[in-house]
């Protein structure tokens, strides 16, 4: 079996789609010889890249989701249907922390982001750093997505609640009031119709004490950081070859 075989394999017992860890943990099972190398990975990126250019095989569906190349992608979810897009705004959000080379972690590791893809999947962490009091870390744990730095101490730099609803906001606020105290960003991503809402909670205390650390991103906003990211990045890999 070849290492393009290998692949398909991997890919076709996830349903014709998997990330980088299903592909790495699955590799190996169908590619014998892959641990006699301490770089196996490196030459299964290789592999999956030179094919994605090529237009064969493989395409990608994602920041590091790569399917077959007949595989037929999910739609994005309607705007309407707020269960499946909270899930798909907070996978957009994993995504975007692992591209942007954080660790990444979720509440919800069982929900779906696309494809049949579990966060749990895409998120690099299953649990937050016992980063201070235990108290602060239960409540942490709670946040839709938290992303870690990888350097120094690990705790949590930026995090994110997604609000489907208006009445969520004060409750998605609180969970992330106990990181105050911490250099945290905290993003509310949220339909466009709750930014006024949002503008008056910040506006009153505890929060107007540091109203630069909140932020307002509308799903449209993040979704198109997304997509623009995707294209970036298959941008970056014509270009430079890799």
């Amino acid at each position: 079996m070849t290492k393009i075989d290998a692949i398909k394999a991997v890919m076709a017992d996830n349903g014709g789609v998997a990330g980088w860890d299903a592909i790495y943990a699955d590799f190996p099972k169908h590619y014998s010889n892959a641990g006699q190398s301490t770089d196996w990975r490196a030459g299964v990126r290789g592999v999956l890249y030179r094919e994605i250019k090529r237009g064969e095989n493989f395409k990608k569906v994602g920041l590091g989701l790569f399917a077959l190349i007949d595989y037929q992608e999910e739609q994005p979810p309607q705007k309407t249907d707020k269960v499946r897009m909270h899930s798909f705004i907070e996978g957009i959000c994993v995504e975007l922390g692992n591209f942007k080379d954080f660790l990444t972690y979720t509440a919800d590791p069982s929900v779906v982001f696309k494809d049949n893809i579990k966060l749990k999947q895409l998120a690099t962490l299953q649990t937050l750093p016992d980063f201070t009091y235990p108290e602060i870390v239960a409540e942490a744990k709670r946040i839709d997505v938290v992303w870690v730095n990888k350097t120094g101490f690990r705790f949590p730099c930026r995090v994110f609640e997604v609000v489907d609803s208006a009445n969520t906001m004060a409750n998605a606020l609180n969970r992330s009031l106990q990181l105050l105290n911490f250099r945290t960003e905290h993003y509310i991503v949220a339909p466009q119709q709750h930014k006024e809402k949002f503008e008056r909670k910040i506006a009153l205390a505890p929060y107007n004490a540091s109203p630069e650390k909140f932020k307002f991103v509308s799903y449209d906003k993040i979704i198109g950081l997304y997509e623009n990211a995707v294209k970036t990045a298959e941008a970056e890999k014509e270009i430079f070859d890799f």
